[in-house]
This record gives structure tokens, C-alpha cells and sequence, in this order.
């Protein structure tokens, strides 16, 4: 798939739940600035108000859908999002980091929903191929699932449409972001996120640093 060509970087945060992607994400944003690094940090779904309504629908709305209209909805915020805020911030030379993007629809609805059958694969493809803005570099936070349950359990809080799934939906999830980085090794670089918040940021710092070698800031 073309990657996102633009003088910026394109850097996305994947995984199932529990392994720290919006602190991750947070983090490294500020190392960045820090750095002297012009850096736009978002989210899916979401990044824009209408992204960000469809976001609350499709996490806590009540509605049960089919698999093509949920498919749909994830894809209809994120090109909202692609174009009133990522797109732009690529084209003004910005590093951009997002919690959540292709991968999460492929893995979450792909996977954990469609249990990897053929057809929804295809339909979740030929939505990805349309809307386009593939990533530069993804960095997929890999979780066992029983940890990642006990770390939702010690967090409280209200769970989303997918966080409150059943254990084998989170297994199915998890095999999906493997089939992906097994697809795409070139893209997706797999981090180890059951070490402390620490030094998983230590090592996603050091990974970006790889990436941006060479490029001033």
C-alpha cells in the first residue's frame, strides 16, 4: 500500500487494550518537542469534532450494528480525520503521532468481529485502499491478553464497545495485529508492551530516533 508522501512523518501506535498507547503516544510527543520537533499528536477514532462525535457513538452508543456499517463508520471518521487534520499537518513538515489507524479496524473489526473471514477482510481492504493514508512507520504494542485485563481491571473505569468483549475477541485481536506485522514487516515493528511504562518509551524513543536519522528538526 503507498505510504503517505509529504515532507512529514507519519507514525502510528497499534495494539489491543491495555498496553499503553495514549500514555506512549503523550510521552513521545513531548520527548519530541523537546527535541525541537514540530509534532501533531491525535487519535482514532476520532482527531476531529465530527470524528470525534462518531467516536462516542460507535465506543458507547447503544446501537448494535452489522459489520459493514460499523466497518463504514470507523472509515467515514477517519477520513474526516485524514483530511482536516492529518493530511495538513504532514504537508507543513509535521511529525504526526496517532493512537489507533488502519490496523486497529482491520485487527478490531477484521479479526475480533469477523474472526478473520475472507469477506470482511476484503470489505475492511477495499475501504483501506480507497481512503488511502497509509503510514510511514507503525509501532504495534504487544500485549499478552491476561495481563492486558488485569491492567484494564486495576484502571476502573467504564468500558467501550470493545473493551468490555469476551476474553476470545481480545485473543482474536491480538492474532490479527500478528497477521498484520506477519504481512507488512517492513512497516509494523513489534515492542515488547508488558515492560514498565519506562522502558517501553525508552525503546519507542530510541526507535523514532532510528527513523528520523538524518532529518533536522
Amino acid at each position: 500500500m503507498p505510504r503517505s508522501k509529504s515532507n512529514g512523518v507519519f507514525i502510528t501506535l497499534e495494539g489491543g487494550e491495555g498496553g499503553g498507547k495514549t500514555t506512549q503516544v503523550a510521552r513521545l510527543s513531548e520527548r519530541l518537542k523537546d527535541a525541537g520537533f514540530s509534532v501533531y499528536q491525535t487519535r482514532e477514532p476520532g482527531g476531529t469534532p465530527a470524528a470525534e462525535a462518531l467516536r462516542n457513538f460507535l465506543l458507547f452508543g447503544e446501537e448494535n450494528f452489522c459489520w459493514q456499517s460499523e466497518i463504514m463508520l470507523h472509515m467515514a471518521a477517519r477520513v474526516d480525520h485524514l483530511t482536516r487534520a492529518i493530511r495538513p499537518a504532514l504537508a507543513e513538515g509535521k511529525i504526526v503521532l496517532c493512537d489507533r489507524f488502519h490496523d486497529s479496524t482491520w485487527a478490531y473489526q477484521g479479526y475480533g468481529i469477523g474472526e478473520g473471514q475472507a469477506e470482511v477482510l476484503n470489505y475492511i481492504s477495499s475501504l483501506r485502499q480507497l481512503v488511502g493514508g497509509e503510514p510511514d512507520v507503525t509501532f504495534w504494542l504487544d500485549l499478552p491478553c491476561e495481563l492486558a485485563r488485569q491492567r484494564m481491571a486495576q484502571r476502573g473505569g467504564k468500558l467501550d464497545r470493545y473493551e468490555g468483549q469476551h476474553m476470545q475477541f481480545h485473543q482474536r485481536v491480538r492474532a490479527g495485529f500478528q497477521a498484520i506485522a506477519e504481512k507488512d514487516p517492513a512497516r509494523i515493528v513489534r515492542v515488547d508492551a508488558s515492560r514498565s511504562v519506562e522502558d517501553v518509551q525508552d525503546h519507542l524513543y530510541d526507535l523514532v530516533q532510528q527513523r528520523l536519522a538524518g532529518r533536522t528538526a
